[in-house]
C-alpha cells in the first residue's frame, strides 16, 4: 500500500485509513475486531476515531469506540499504529456534544479533559494525530492552538489536525500558528467524495499552497456510492435507513446524502465501475486517494466482508479516460449533496 506524509510532519501513513465511527453501534466489538485485523493485515497502519464515537452520538454509549480500539491496540505493537482521535467542538453550534453534559468548547479546559479521557480509553500514553472535531469560529484560535501546542511540547501528541473546517478557518489557524510559534494543523479531515467535490473549490488550493494534507471522510458517500440505496432501497440496518426515521438532525443528514441527485450520480458512477470490472466502492475509494492534496482516505465498514472492495482500491490507479468520464458526470450532476 502506498504511503504518504501528513502535512510537513515526520509521520508517514498508508493511503487508506481505517475509520471506526460505527464500532460499538453498527458493528459490535467482535465484528469491529475482525475489521481492524483485516485492515492491519492488508497494510493499513492509520486508524481514526473520536471521543464522540460511535455514531449516532448518544450519552449512554459515548466513548465505546475508543474503548474497543484501545483493547484491539493491545494486540499489536504500538509503534506499528498511527492513531488519530478528536476533541469535540463547541456544543452551542451545529450540534450538542454527547460528552461533558453538552458543555463542550475548544478551550484549554475541555481540550485537556477530552485528551486525558481519550488516553485512558485507548490505553496508550500518546496520540499520533490529535484533531478538533469541528471548529469554534467564535473563539480565538490563539487559545485553542496554545492548549493543543502544550500537548505537543509535552510529548503526548505528535501532530495536530482539524476537521470540518472552512478555508477561512484553516488559513486563519495557520497564520496564528506562524505568528505565535505554535504547532500548526498538519491535516484537515473534511467530507470529500464523488458525490461531494466541494473541497476542490477552495480548500484544495489552501492545502496545496500551505502543505496541509486532506484525510477525507465518507469517500463512499456514507455508503450511498455502493449503490445500496438506489431503486428506492432502504437496506435494513443501514445508517441512512435508520436516520430517515430518527431525529431531525439525523433525518436532515440522511436526506443530504440520499436524494434524487446523489442517487442519479451514483447510478452513473456504478456504470463506470461495471465497465472497469470493479465494484463501485473500489472506484470511489481509488478516486478519492488519487488527488495530490490527499494523504490518506478514511474508510468505514460495519462488516468484515465489506473490506475486500476497499482493500482492492489500495494499488489501483484510475486511467485518464476513467477520470474524464467521472468528471463529465460531475459536470452534468453538479453538487449532488448540495
Amino acid at each position: 500500500m502506498k504511503r504518504n506524509r501528513l502535512g510537513k510532519s515526520g509521520i508517514v501513513v498508508s493511503d487508506i485509513c481505517m475509520g471506526t465511527m460505527t464500532f460499538g453501534t453498527g458493528a459490535d466489538e467482535k465484528e469491529s475486531i475482525r475489521i481492524l485485523d483485516t485492515a492491519y493485515d492488508a497494510g493499513i497502519d492509520f486508524y481514526d476515531t473520536a471521543e464522540m464515537y460511535p455514531v449516532p452520538p448518544d450519552k449512554s454509549y459515548v466513548g465505546r469506540t475508543e474503548e474497543i480500539l484501545g483493547r484491539w491496540m493491545k494486540t499489536k505493537p504500538r509503534d506499528s499504529l498511527i492513531i488519530a482521535t478528536k476533541v469535540a467542538g463547541p456544543s452551542h453550534g451545529w450540534m450538542r456534544a454527547a460528552v461533558r453534559e453538552g458543555t463542550t468548547a475548544l478551550d484549554r479546559h475541555h481540550i485537556v479533559r477530552a485528551f486525558e479521557a481519550s488516553l485512558e480509553k485507548l490505553q496508550t500514553d500518546y496520540i499520533d494525530l490529535y484533531q478538533t472535531h469541528w471548529p469554534d469560529h467564535g473563539m480565538p484560535y490563539e487559545e485553542t492552538l496554545a492548549a493543543l501546542d502544550d500537548l505537543v511540547q509535552d510529548g503526548k501528541v505528535r501532530i495536530l489536525g482539524c476537521s470540518n473546517e472552512t478555508s477561512w478557518g484553516l488559513t486563519k489557524s495557520l497564520m496564528v500558528s506562524e505568528m505565535h510559534g505554535l504547532s500548526r494543523y498538519e491535516t484537515i479531515q473534511n467530507n470529500f467524495s464523488l458525490n461531494n467535490r466541494r473541497f476542490e473549490d477552495e480548500l484544495a488550493q489552501v492545502c496545496r499552497q500551505e502543505e496541509v494534507s486532506l484525510i477525507p471522510y465518507s469517500p463512499i458517500g456514507g455508503g450511498v456510492l455502493s449503490g445500496k440505496y438506489n431503486d428506492g432501497n432502504q437496506p435494513k440496518g443501514a445508517r441512512f435507513s435508520n436516520y430517515l426515521s430518527a431525529g431531525d438532525r439525523q433525518k436532515a443528514m440522511a436526506q443530504r446524502f440520499v436524494n434524487e441527485k446523489s442517487l442519479a450520480s451514483t447510478k452513473a458512477f456504478m456504470e463506470i465501475a461495471a465497465d472497469e470490472n470493479m465494484s463501485p466502492v473500489t472506484l470511489a475509494v481509488a478516486w478519492s486517494k488519487q488527488h495530490d492534496f490527499v494523504a490518506s482516505t478514511i474508510v468505514g465498514a460495519t462488516k468484515e466482508e465489506q473490506m475486500k472492495d476497499i482493500i482492492d482500491a489500495g494499488p489501483l490507479k484510475l486511467s485518464a479516460e476513467t477520470n474524464k468520464r467521472i468528471d463529465k458526470i460531475s459536470r452534468e450532476i453538479m453538487y449532488p449533496m448540495g
